[in-house]
């Protein structure tokens, strides 16, 4: 075992020089050093850990990272461990962000698995709030044999009592969690039928005040309101109608800010556009709403919608802005849906950087009969802000021209996958060899039980040239947990022509592959330097749980 600062390439993440930065002060650095001199101290064998922080919101009655980065380094060496690395994701919901997940720890545990052999966190609901990552992080650490221990709750996945232990500690952190969930979900509730402004952030158009009685109600924005107002007289009056890509340059050079920080986009303007609140109406968006879909209108018990503030718009004039929008919408270009475009984020535009698209340009002829023609458009065309790079209206032979190029520049690659290979067999037979070259050596010696001289003598000596022979077998690395390399015998174009397109989509993506189309016709493949690297299958044991 080696420390943090013995490996080749790895930076010591207590260095003082950088401790500062991250708000330790005096006192702490100054235990920190008597923590160092400690760890430097233990057997090059100790067990190596990796210290976990995890803080959602950091307050004034949060124990600071600080101090809980100290508590986790003295609990390392108490337990005569060495730290080796730290997993610093502060501002990260333990409901929403499962460890893997998480930047600095998902990397340790994906990527750098070989270099600990526990993980130690302050305490459970700082690792995980959810049982079934729970269960998922125990099934992890008995696969690639690993420890999970915290500081303040009692938990040792060596044995069975204690994984039990852990379960139950994760149960009422997650009930801890649901009740936080059901309150919210309580008042939301409540606000949906309320006549007062409760709770949210009001649509652009309105905002909040409080009324005589010191409720809070909902009141039309008048700047916003105008606002609105201009874009709907503009967008559905009968003689030149202008577009939400041209009402928004409008707005921006007339320096009307947008609702968020950014600029106006024909997205945003159009958001806003669709929703029902610009009627006064009480509205709500439901779980598992698709992002761009309109949030759905609140009733009362007798059926009737809930107002609660005077509409910028009339249902008349809200119901003309929907059909106007929509009309536009199924009008022009027309993708062929969800990933029917062939090598998606691979393709390029070399003007202006945006994807590829595959589209049907559909007119119609003066007999009256319809042409639908398949051409390929970049997305700043499809999303109504053109960059001026032509159309291409024989996509197929764009797709070829990707196609063998690729194969071309790296269809002879080999198909490498990377494994995780445990040293815990080899180091135990490495250490049962040494001990019975040991005990022969001793016995050897004069006076010893195989020193006698005949047959006993030469089949002890045999014996002990056969087990260090085997010893001298044993690869040094082969007895720590590391990673290994093995070509399966394939190369990339065979394995993309058994697989398939989307399998090699799939690579090219993982890769940073892209093939930039220029406006002369001609095609740039880009490929990174370390993209033997990149194209390395690496096993996702989390994916494979179907997370």
């Amino acid at each position: 075992m080696t420390t943090t600062t013995d490996v080749p390439g790895l930076v010591d993440p207590w260095n003082e020089d950088t401790l500062d930065a991250l708000g330790w002060g005096e006192a702490e650095i100054l235990e920190l050093r008597d923590l160092k001199r400690r760890a430097a101290l233990l057997p090059a064998n100790a067990t190596r850990a990796l210290l976990s922080l995890r803080l959602s919101v950091l307050t004034e009655e949060t124990t600071s990272p600080v101090r809980q980065e100290l508590d986790l380094y003295r609990m390392a060496v108490e337990r005569n461990s060495r730290p080796v690395g730290v997993a610093r994701d502060l501002g990260v919901s333990a409901t929403k962000v499962p460890p893997w997940k998480r930047k600095e720890l998902g990397d340790w545990i994906k990527n750098r698995s070989p270099e600990f052999d526990e993980i130690l966190f302050w305490k459970l609901d700082r690792f995980v709030r959810r049982i079934s990552d729970l269960h998922l992080m125990i099934g992890w650490c008995k696969e690639y044999e690993k420890t999970l221990a915290a500081k303040h709750d009692p938990i040792d996945l060596s044995t069975e009592f204690g994984q039990f232990m852990v379960t139950i500690i994760a149960g009422m952190a997650r009930i801890e969690a649901a009740n936080t969930g059901v309150r919210v979900e309580s008042l939301w509730q409540f606000a949906r039928s309320s006549r007062r402004w409760v709770i949210g952030k009001p649509v652009y158009g309105y905002t909040t005040e409080k009324d005589a009685e010191g409720h809070r109600i909902l009141v039309i924005e008048p700047t916003q309101a105008r606002v609105l107002r201009w874009v709907y007289r503009a967008v559905t009056r009968y003689k030149n109608p202008i577009s939400l890509y041209r009402a928004c340059k409008i707005l921006t050079r007339a320096g009307i800010l947008p609702p968020n920080k950014g600029a106006w986009s024909s997205g945003n303007l159009k958001v806003i556009l669709i929703n029902p609140a610009l009627m006064g109406y009480r509205v709500y968006r439901p779980k598992g709403l698709k992002q761009g879909k309109p949030s759905l209108i609140s009733y009362d018990t007798d059926g009737t919608p809930i107002k609660i503030a005077e509409g910028i718009f009339t249902p008349e004039e809200f119901a003309n802005l929907q059909k106007v929008l929509t009309d536009r919408a199924n009008k022009g270009i027309k993708t062929q849906g969800k990933n029917a475009t062939p090598y998606l984020d691979i393709m390029k535009c070399g003007r202006c950087g945006s994807n590829w698209y595959l589209s049907q340009k559909t007119w119609t002829l003066r007999d009256g009969t319809k042409k639908t023609e398949p051409r390929l458009r970049c997305a700043s065309f499809v999303g109504g802000n053109a960059c001026g790079m032509a159309a291409f209206h024989e996509p197929d032979k764009v797709f070829s021209l990707v196609k063998d190029t690729i194969l071309e520049d790296i269809g002879d690659y080999e198909v490498v996958h990377r494994e995780y290979a445990k040293g815990s067999e080899n180091l135990a037979r490495k250490l049962e060899l040494e001990a019975s070259i040991s005990h022969y050596m001793k016995e050897l010696e004069p006076g010893g039980r195989f020193k006698v001289g005949g047959f006993i003598e030469r089949q002890a000596m045999e014996t002990l040239t056969s087990i260090n022979n085997e010893l001298e077998q044993i690869d040094p690395d082969s007895v720590e947990d590391r990673w290994i390399y093995e070509s399966k015998g394939m190369t990339y174009r065979a394995h993309w022509e058994t697989e398939g397109r989307v399998k090699m989509e799939e690579d090219l993506r993982r890769a940073g592959i892209t093939f930039v189309i220029q406006e002369d016709g001609y095609g740039d493949l880009l490929i990174p330097e370390d993209v033997k690297e990149r194209l390395i299958v690496r096993r996702d044991y989390f994916q494979e749980q179907k997370i």
